[in-house]
């Protein structure tokens, strides 16, 4: 379908597409994009989140394994440092939403702005999230039908690193319009109000979530009295409760960077190719990001590294084959 769907709306355009000669000038017209022509049968991404040119967060984290998953993706860096914050410096610049915008119009003027999904992850002023928004209301108005997956990155263990005021946004103008959110234990208790201290509570926190807007709502790490895991709920229609299942996840004692940009990645190329059974979506997913700390603190271990020391930088690449085809270790609990 959505082959077809593509390949109808590229034809007109692709065959229109030459260069011409106009007395003695010469106009270039754009090539045929094949992703447009012949689009993966899976989608294409677009993917607003941050880049370090070493190691792998936002989308060094997500972008690989979407590809793997058989995504076309497209990044957009929201910004561009020479590595991750953790350091003890880093360098790089940061694109505000006039410079997101620009982006937008380039590829619109050019009629390259029909996506399937888009995916975001840290936003760091309420100027760019308001301009995210914008991006959304376009995108639809080219595909309806277009999923959007946020991860609304605020905080984590008791500790916000965005402005304050964005949690307004989000709460307001973001969840009504995202399709799926992953956000973590503090990011939703910072969404809903709700302080989560055990099962019940994130189950409610979900449903919260889901009376604002999202079908499908993952709380991807819950820790209470020293037990791990995630909870999912799908919404497949507004007159019946949602679907909700956990997932235990084992304590690997080091600490990632990284993680939360790949769970995300994975949950939306697994979620689209299972889009009924977020469940089976979650255990891959799951399993897949299991598979590869386990590869990425054996590895420290194998350096001669002390994994507690500092933060790891994770082992993608080395862990492809775990993200293509995960051998499926977690089980989800269903609820009801």
């Amino acid at each position: 379908m959505l082959h077809s769907l593509l390949a109808g709306r590229a034809k007109s355009t692709i065959f229109r597409w030459s260069e011409l000669k106009v007395g003695s000038r010469k106009a270039v017209m754009a090539p045929p994009i094949l992703s447009l022509a012949l689009p993966s049968e899976t989608g294409r991404v677009l993917s607003i989140q941050s880049h370090t040119v070493q190691g792998y967060v936002g989308n060094k984290s997500a972008v690989f394994p979407l590809q793997l998953l058989g995504y076309d993706v497209d990044p957009i860096n929201s910004v561009q440092f020479s590595n991750h914050t953790g350091y003890p410096t880093f360098r790089g610049q940061v694109l505000n939403g006039q410079q997101l915008w620009e982006l937008i119009e380039g590829l619109e003027a050019n009629d390259l702005l029909y996506y399937t999904h888009l995916l975001t992850g840290y936003i760091g002023s309420v100027s760019f999230l308001n301009t995210v928004l914008e991006v959304v209301d376009k995108l639809r108005t080219i595909n309806p039908n277009l999923t959007y997956v946020c991860d609304p990155v605020m905080g984590d263990e008791g500790k916000l690193y965005v402005p304050e005021e964005l949690i307004s946004v989000y709460r307001e103008k973001v969840l009504p319009v995202a399709s799926m959110l992953t956000p973590n234990q503090f990011e939703a208790e910072l969404l809903t109000g709700l302080r989560i201290c055990s099962e019940e509570d994130g189950r409610e926190a979900c449903k919260i979530l889901h009376a604002t807007g999202p079908s499908k709502v993952v709380i991807t790490s819950i820790n209470i009295e020293g037990s791990l895991f995630l909870i999912g709920s799908h919404k497949k229609d507004k007159d019946n409760s949602p679907e909700q299942f956990k997932i235990v996840i084992p304590k690997i004692p080091a600490y990632f960077t990284g993680t939360g940009d790949l769970m995300t990645a994975l949950f939306l190329g697994w979620s689209n190719k299972y889009p009924d059974n977020l469940d089976r979506a979650a255990e891959l997913a799951v399993s897949s990001l299991q598979a590869l700390l386990q590869r990425t603190l054996n590895d420290y271990l194998r350096a001669g590294y002390d994994p507690q020391s500092s933060s790891l930088e994770i082992r993608l690449i080395q862990s492809q084959d775990d993200i293509r085809n995960p051998q499926l270790k977690f089980k989800a609990e269903k609820y009801n």
